[in-house]
């Protein structure tokens, strides 16, 4: 299993913070990677199976996100080792619990991401006195809510369908991870004409090539229930959905789903990365060989912590989409010109992008010295 040092490098991390708490059985890791720029901003992740590579891996993403998305924080990331679907009273007491042992790492700001909401930065804020993604009744913009990342990265699809001559009208588009992310880019690119023929979550996929139903979807998943029970589409194994023909596919769930195992399964003329590195570099390379544009994650998603750098600077709900909408069309632009210009993978353009603004933010910063 990789090692946290095994990635390290001159952008970071700055630190890594391992937790354990016998009593209520916390076990996490907080990684900061990067303050250059600012303070850090990320998630806070719980799973059964996260790791402190994930942490670290995650954590350098947002330090790319923010610094390609200009705002004035540095990359940060925290898992929590635990199943999210555990009792709303036992998740309270080990959320609880986490946000106390991270009180004196003033330097990372927590956020929602998978497996918590704004709830838990509910519990977060009011034990430590800072967190983004908060409750409407604590003066916060709840970015799950709103949609905030699925409203970036229709705004990201939406630039790239020009680099592809694809119209959005009657184009057919998969969904993996019909979760926070997943349903709400699907609800824009429907209302923009898009067929969403295919969606998963991690019980199941629904295929319908005439177009699934996506407000019944949405509304069935609100009530707690799993596509496979929904009267909607076939049923198959939720692996399947890589196999579904389409021209946009969107993962929104874990890292690292695509792979050198599955990647040639794929039939599609777009990726648009709504999870946090759902490619790995070797999938990410074959895709730009077989001449499928993939939008990297910390462009094209990057509207949740957008929203939470308005959110905590005092900015409105309806500031936030704006900012949203305005940062990714103009990076995404900028991401896919430099790629073309350059002949290089969308993903190595934006890290050059996000990295020069991340060492020039250092080179202003004394404590490099």
């Amino acid at each position: 299993m990789s090692d946290v040092f095994d990635f390290a490098d001159s952008l970071g991390p700055l630190k890594v913070v391992h937790i354990h708490r016998p009593s209520p059985g916390l076990r996490a890791v907080v990684c900061v990677d990067n303050t250059a720029c600012g303070p850090a901003i990320g998630g806070v992740r719980m799973a059964p199976d996260v790791s402190a590579a994930e942490a670290f891996r995650l954590a350098r993403a947002m330090t790319f996100k923010n610094a390609a998305a200009g705002l004035p924080h540095g990359g940060g990331k925290s898992v929590i080792y635990g199943d999210p679907k555990m009792p709303n009273e036992a998740k309270e007491r080990l959320v609880r619990a986490f946000a106390q042992s991270i009180g004196d790492i003033t330097d990372y700001i927590p956020g929602p991401d998978m497996g918590t909401d704004e709830r838990a930065m509910a519990w977060i804020k009011d034990e430590t006195g800072r967190a983004v993604g908060l409750p409407r009744a604590l003066g916060g913009i709840p970015l799950d809510e709103i949609g905030a990342t699925g409203f970036g990265l229709f705004a990201a699809i939406d630039v790239a369908k020009e680099y592809l001559n694809l119209d959005l009208k009657g184009a057919t588009v998969a969904v993996q991870g019909f979760g926070a992310v997943g349903m709400h880019a699907a609800r824009h690119l429907a209302r923009a004409g898009a067929k969403i023929v295919a969606a998963s979550d991690s019980h199941g996929a629904l295929v319908d090539e005439g177009g699934l139903d996506i407000e019944a979807l949405i509304a069935h998943k609100h009530a707690g229930g799993e596509l496979r029970t929904v009267g909607l589409g076939r049923k198959l194994d939720r692996e399947a959905i890589v196999d579904v023909p389409c021209d946009i596919w969107i993962p929104a769930a874990r890292p690292d789903v695509i792979h050198a195992g599955n990647v040639d399964r794929l039939r599609t003329k777009l990726i648009a990365q709504g999870a946090n590195i759902p490619c790995t570099p070797e999938a990410e390379m074959r895709l730009h060989q077989k001449g499928v544009l993939s939008l990297p994650d910390f462009i094209a998603n990057a509207g949740g912590v957008i929203c939470a750098s308005v959110e905590h600077h005092g900015g409105s709900e309806r500031q936030a989409l704006a900012v949203i909408d305005e940062k990714i069309r103009a990076n995404t632009k900028a991401v896919l010109e430099e790629a073309r210009y350059n002949k290089q993978l969308p993903r190595s353009a934006a890290m050059a992008l996000a990295e020069r603004r991340v060492r020039e933010a250092a080179g202003l910063r004394r404590w490099r010295d």
